[in-house]
């Protein structure tokens, strides 16, 4: 690398999991055809309701979220990649030609939560094939902080405790690895 090019920063894999609440086997389906592709699950939250919109009423009504995060660190430039096996796991799971479940993959680090997302928006960044990226969630010394365009269920703050917990084993494994953020 020369001039002010970098590596890709090391960062840790998480993915969010919308399912119905009524099919909770639906949960280990997705956990495993994930940890197939991208290795090992670290960590899962609890099942948290999820009311917060009627977008993916497609899949069902009442909804839950369940998220995951990934042993070890990763390069950031595997987020496309990351979203285009979610959309294919997601199409795996389809029953009649409806998607069973919705699966949001990103990434923390120490600063941010970064959300992938195949729909573009003022917001959003083009990455590549198709693939945008948010920042939804900054990190601050107070906690987590959300912006005006950060979708409500992260906003609630429902989930920082999980996120505290995945930016937490980031910090191990940066400093277990030497990786340079």
């Amino acid at each position: 690398m020369t001039g002010n090019e970098r590596a890709a920063p090391a960062v840790k894999l998480i993915s969010g999991l919308l399912y119905p609440s009524r099919a909770p086997e639906l949960i280990g389906w997705s956990r495993e055809r994930l940890a197939a592709i991208l290795g090992r699950v670290e960590r899962a939250s609890e099942s948290f309701p999820f009311s917060f919109t009627s977008y993916y009423d497609d899949i069902a009504p009442d909804l839950s979220r369940i998220f995951f995060s990934f042993e070890g660190l990763r390069d950031a430039d595997g987020l496309v990649g990351w979203k285009k096996t979610a959309v294919g796991i997601e199409a795996e799971s389809a029953n009649s030609g409806a998607r069973r479940v919705n699966i949001d993959p990103g990434y923390i680090d120490g600063a941010r939560v970064v959300l992938a997302s195949t729909k573009d928006n003022a917001h959003r960044v083009y990455v590549a094939d198709g693939i945008f990226a948010e920042v939804t969630l900054c990190r601050r010394k107070s906690g987590w902080e959300s912006f005006s365009f950060t979708f409500p269920d992260f906003k609630s703050g429902l989930y920082d405790a999980f996120l505290d917990k995945v930016r937490l084993d980031w910090r191990r494994d940066v400093r277990a690895s030497g990786a340079v953020n």
